[in-house]
């Protein structure tokens, strides 16, 4: 019979391609992955990973042996997982990541009612908008607002945000209202940096989402910047409502276009997809949810 250690060493060459990436990700020796998967084949009596000296591939058997065995392995250490967790209170760090911007307004709050509930809980908690790497920089769990294309992650909705379009009294009284998002090819509009590639606003125009090109001589990579230039009436900009429902309280604001909003964006808790949640993850994914419902986005 195979010792689990044996097996998750197994499935971390697999996943990131090496025996010294599986080493770094498990925080094991390299000679000890090495007798690990050495275990494994030595009791199936035959080659699972062709080995080189910089990568190791999966032969056809051990192909196959991955997909039966790494779901019997998750189901196992979910429930090694949960049947320990019963047993404590969460405790120990977990290390979050959120968008700068939402982290303070929803993350935040979310972390203080935990440390209330939980008080051997410890957070660190990075804001950043940067699409980081959770397995190699160490995160438990992100929080990223968009599609999610990368199926290395497990994922969980949280909900999802509407995406606006704005502009100051001021600026429509001059330049006139936009009635449809091709109105906006004759306007100036507040652009967010994108690293000199043109900039597109989608659109759902006809039940069909359409991308239109935008223009405007004001662009910066503060969002906060880009909320006061359209302020000030420099021009139309467009951003997730929650972030200038303020703005729109005061009336310095106000939307256009609102028939032509895009589908809203999906806000998604995700954590790597080689671990198993840990209690206090699970517990915080679903406070945070649980907020999320109650407040708008």
């Amino acid at each position: 019979m195979h010792r689990l250690g044996d097996l998750e060493a197994f499935l971390a060459i697999v996943e990131r391609g090496s025996q010294t990436a599986a080493a770094r990700q498990l925080r094991r020796s390299l000679q000890s992955i090495n007798r690990s998967l050495l275990a494994v084949e030595r009791t199936i009596g035959v080659e699972l990973v062709r080995r080189t000296t910089r990568k190791s591939s999966p032969t056809e058997a051990g192909r196959a042996f991955y997909q039966r065995v790494k779901p019997a392995f998750q189901e196992i250490t979910a429930a090694r997982l949960d049947a320990a967790n019963r047993r404590t209170e969460p405790s120990g760090l977990m290390r979050l990541g959120a968008p700068v911007l939402f982290a303070p307004a929803y993350v935040v709050p979310a972390i203080s009612d935990f440390m209330r509930r939980y008080p051997r809980v410890e957070i660190d908690l990075k804001a950043s908008d940067r699409n980081v790497d959770l397995l190699e920089e160490g995160f438990d769990l992100a929080v990223r607002i968009r599609q999610l294309p990368d199926s290395r992650l497990r994922a969980q909705r949280l909900g999802e945000l509407r995406v606006v379009t704005y502009a100051a009294p001021a600026y429509l009284a001059e330049h006139g209202r936009p009635k449809q998002p091709a109105d906006l090819r004759r306007h100036e509009c507040v652009l967010q940096a994108t690293d000199g590639e043109l900039e597109t606003w989608p659109f759902r125009v006809a039940g069909r989402q359409r991308a239109i090109r935008v223009h405007g001589r004001m662009r910066t990579d503060s969002t906060a910047a880009a909320h006061a230039a359209v302020a000030r009436g420099l021009g139309i900009g467009r951003t997730p409502l929650w972030q200038i429902r303020d703005l729109i309280d005061q009336g310095s604001v106000e939307l256009v276009l609102e028939s032509f909003e895009p589908a809203k964006v999906p806000v998604h808790a995700v954590w790597p997809a080689s671990k198993i949640a840990a209690e206090k993850t699970r517990l915080f994914v679903a406070l945070l949810a649980a907020r999320l419902k109650r407040e708008p986005l």
